[in-house]
């Protein structure tokens, strides 16, 4: 997103909205205990979905416990509900694309949430297919800029290891991988001494829409609004984060 990656974004808004550290940690929670449900097993060489949504955990600070509670919840007998991944599509103000995923125990209920807020903040829910074709599934890795001794070394180990693109995302680094080689980049990393920062799977858009801080306001209420609903786990979407965006919401 013209030199901001999806995780340095997220990153960025999310420092401003340390209220929400309890809602975002149920929602890391619940896609722990689904990713180990769905694998069948708690062993992360095994379960590559849980590896990863625990590798998202630790990006965003989850503590050992919860993900550790979350795991047992997995495989407690009869316990909690069972979660089924949907998707959402749809247009922001301006004919922004967004790609929304849920994690839900009742699909009527997160549908009607998810068309109210496209209808309160400008926007239109659409169908099936309308937007997905904008979007391809990507993997993110961020290191922090500080913790690489040898820069170059590090970025060369990283594209040895099948890192497709590197970003500059200010003090990190952002590795953009397939979706596949995610972990194997991630542990190339690490085991050259740097540790990641972050890692995620993610939905990159394939072409972004500059618009003017205003405009694009108008558009992250609606990122906002869906965010803030529970069963809702990301959202992604097609405005370009240029550095004057970056710079407004610095300053918010």
């Amino acid at each position: 997103m013209s030199g901001h990656s999806k995780w340095a974004t997220t990153k960025h808004r999310k420092a401003a909205q340390d209220k929400k550290r309890g809602a975002l940690f149920s929602k890391l929670s619940r896609a722990i205990t689904t990713a180990a449900k769905t694998g069948g097993s708690p062993d992360l060489a095994s379960n590559a979905a849980l590896a990863t949504a625990i590798a998202k955990a630790k990006s965003y600070s989850l503590p050992k416990d919860r993900i550790e509670g979350a795991i047992r919840k997995a495989f407690g007998a009869g316990e909690g509900a069972d979660f089924e991944e949907v998707v959402y599509e749809g247009y922001a103000a301006h004919g922004i694309a967004v790609y929304v995923e849920a994690l839900t125990d009742n699909r009527n209920r997160t549908a009607a949430d998810v068309r109210s807020a496209f209808t309160r903040c400008g926007g239109n829910l659409a169908s099936t297919g309308s937007v997905a074709f904008q979007f391809e599934r990507k993997g993110e890795i961020a290191i922090d800029k500080s913790a690489a001794t040898d820069e170059e070394e590090v970025l060369l180990v990283a594209m040895d290891a099948g890192a497709e693109d590197i970003e500059d995302d200010g003090a990190v680094h952002t590795l953009v991988t397939d979706p596949s080689e995610m972990m194997s980049v991630r542990d190339a990393i690490e085991e050259a001494g740097v540790p990641a920062k972050g890692a995620q799977l993610v939905m990159r858009p394939t072409t972004t829409t500059a618009l003017g801080v205003g405009d694009s306001r108008q558009v992250l209420r609606l990122v906002d609004a869906l965010e803030d609903l529970e069963d809702v786990q990301e959202v992604y979407h097609n405005l370009e984060a240029t550095d004057e965006l970056m710079a407004a919401l610095d300053a918010e």
